[in-house]
């Protein structure tokens, strides 16, 4: 499945006149495959077997060129970073408001409902809707179990 995405996302980035070089392949191969929405650096040190002279320049001009495209979307996150997250399967994200945690959220739903938040937001305002993305936040069962651990402890 890895192999026919990644053949297919290249495609979809021929098709848009992009040249696939060896450093975008494998960047895009790494996003595909780590469903850890890394930052740059870690991005970095994933593909450093791969690519050992590979800047970072060049890591954000090539997820630059992913977002731009549709493949790839930014997940700012609580430190003020950003976070990369492949996105040619469409879905959403439940983020932990206390470590920062981002779980892929898959729903059947998903299209349906992203059309009524579009809808709702251009008859409501009139905005030009250029993009969506969904999130939910909260707080994930792992710090859920901690905070309620801290709780008993200062009883």
């Amino acid at each position: 499945m890895t192999n026919a995405t990644l053949k297919h996302s290249l495609g979809q980035l021929k098709k848009q006149g992009i040249r696939i070089t060896p450093q975008r392949e494998v960047i895009l191969d790494y996003l595909i495959t780590h469903h850890n929405h890394p930052d740059v650096e870690t991005i970095r040190d994933g593909i450093e077997d791969k690519l050992p002279n590979l800047s970072v320049a060049t890591i954000y001009n090539t997820l630059r060129m992913l977002v731009d495209n549709g493949l790839v979307i930014e997940l700012p996150n609580n430190d003020g970073g950003i976070r990369y997250d492949y996105f040619g399967v469409p879905h959403y994200h439940a983020i932990c408001e206390n470590c920062g945690k981002i779980i892929d959220i898959f729903d059947d739903d998903y299209p349906e409902l992203v059309k009524h938040v579009q809808q709702t937001t251009r008859d409501k305002t009139d905005f030009l809707v250029t993009g969506t993305q969904l999130e939910v936040t909260g707080i994930c069962p792992d710090c859920q179990r901690k905070l309620h651990l801290a709780k008993l402890s200062n009883k």
